[in-house]
């Protein structure tokens, strides 16, 4: 059913991905899919990683353990923007197309007063993503 699993990661938050990517890892064992971490970075110095290349490596790293600790192959997928809050949405979708994933599992927060406002990076994908999206709080 799914082939290509897409997984946004925030480096700067990575003890809050656990249960997606435990979700995800578990629906590729099922579906025998490969997995792909995506992360999205500024092209300056941030807190994660003092340059693209840099946070490249540690998403690279991550992907690596990750896939250790769950016994899959991740792959990771770098994303260089300059500005990653405003265009944060637009290139997860690009990239989800560039895979060709036909699967996004992310990890969510749980809705706060700005959400019923402002939709969340989990919210806005899922509303204008061609492909399923699964929000995993």
């Amino acid at each position: 059913m799914y082939r290509k699993i897409m997984i946004p990661v925030d480096l700067g938050h990575v003890e809050k991905l656990d249960k997606a990517l435990t979700t995800a890892a578990d629906l590729a064992k099922h579906y025998q899919a490969s997995l792909h971490l995506v992360g999205v970075t500024a092209s300056t110095p941030s807190a994660v990683a003092g340059s693209p290349e840099e946070f490249a490596a540690k998403l690279n790293a991550f992907a690596a353990a990750e896939g250790a600790k769950r016994g899959l192959e991740m792959t990771a997928h770098a994303i260089v923007t300059p500005d990653p809050a405003v265009e944060l949405d637009d290139r997860l979708g690009r990239e989800a197309a560039e895979i060709g994933a036909d699967l996004i599992v992310m990890a969510s927060h749980v809705p706060g007063f700005a959400e019923h406002i402002f939709s969340s990076n989990a919210g806005y994908l899922s509303a204008h993503s061609a492909i399923s999206v699964f929000v995993v709080r």
